[in-house]
């Protein structure tokens, strides 16, 4: 499995009721795959999977593996937890529960910081258990835990661990480390939507945006550029696109991405559940005029 371009961490649409609304989500799903997207992430944290109960969850899988299945592209599903065991035992059910899977997006372990040397082998263990590849998300402003470039080529060379959603909240000196080594057939995929366009530059492969839901099409010229070696064209389009993204994350992801694609009459209410609450009108509105402005 190679994983490149600009893949979209997918909102999960509520409808009047408060109920999933998943016949919104095939056709959102249908529709970013039409504009480029070269693969889906079902139940990452853009989707709100906390507080989803098990059969949503479920629900919500099944309908982004059928969209992908038709498609032919690749599907993501946010899986594991901090206790290792039970992220293994998750793991290995999942291609049971998700013909077709192309592999599991976890997080580094949160909140308990096991250091470096605890989360390679948290990782480990998961990999040989894991019936699908695994996609280790980076994001230390979370999880409370910092990795070096040392502890990420580690984790890049484990059997099984094929990606990174990276983000650090910059290009630090990990990353560069990382992208300068990283092994052959692991892909790099930022997760910082407004430094996405520096990272494609030192050589990522793409990117898991929430941002992308958005101006879907422009994402993916932003990458096809920086893989053509277009810097100039790329350069100019990443600025751009860079304000969008800091926009779009004004309030808590993914209220503002709801808020937007309600706008867009895309999806049925721009709600969130608790403790997120949904987007103001002017953090809505302001997108809206950078979407606008993109297209001229």
């Amino acid at each position: 499995m190679e994983l490149k371009g600009i893949l979209v961490p997918l909102v999960t649409p509520f409808a009047a009721d408060g109920s999933v609304a998943l016949d919104a989500l095939e056709k959102l799903a249908g529709s970013l795959l039409d504009e480029g997207a070269s693969g889906l992430v079902a139940l990452g944290t853009t989707g709100e999977p906390a507080v989803l109960t098990a059969d949503e969850r479920q629900a919500v899988i099944g309908v982004c593996a059928a969209v992908c299945a038709d498609r032919g592209v690749p599907l993501l599903v946010g899986a594991g937890g901090p206790g290792t065991a039970a992220a293994a035992e998750e793991l290995a059910g999942l291609a049971g529960r998700v013909p077709g899977v192309a592999g599991a997006l976890v997080t580094v372990p949160a909140f308990v910081r096991p250091g470096e040397a605890g989360t390679v082998a948290h990782f480990r263990a998961l990999a040989e258990a894991s019936s699908v590849p695994l996609v280790f998300y980076h994001i230390p402003y979370r999880t409370g835990q910092q990795l070096s470039g040392a502890a990420l080529l580690e984790l890049a060379a484990l059997p099984g661990v094929v990606g990174v959603k990276y983000a650090t909240g910059g290009v630090d000196q990990a990353a560069v480390e990382l992208l300068a080594s990283a092994p052959a057939g692991f892909s790099v995929l930022g997760g910082d939507d407004a430094v996405l366009a520096p990272l494609l530059g030192l050589g990522a492969a793409g990117g898991i945006l929430a941002s992308a839901h958005l101006a879907t099409a422009h994402w993916v010229e932003l990458a096809e550029a920086w893989r053509a070696g277009d810097a100039a064209r790329a350069r100019a389009l990443g600025h751009r696109l860079a304000g969008l993204a800091v926009a779009a994350f004004a309030a808590p992801n993914p209220a503002v991405v709801k808020g937007v694609l309600h706008a867009q009459g895309r999806i049925p209410t721009p709600d969130v559940r608790l403790p997120l609450l949904p987007a103001g009108p002017a953090e809505v509105e302001r997108v809206l005029e950078l979407l606008s402005g993109l297209d001229h």
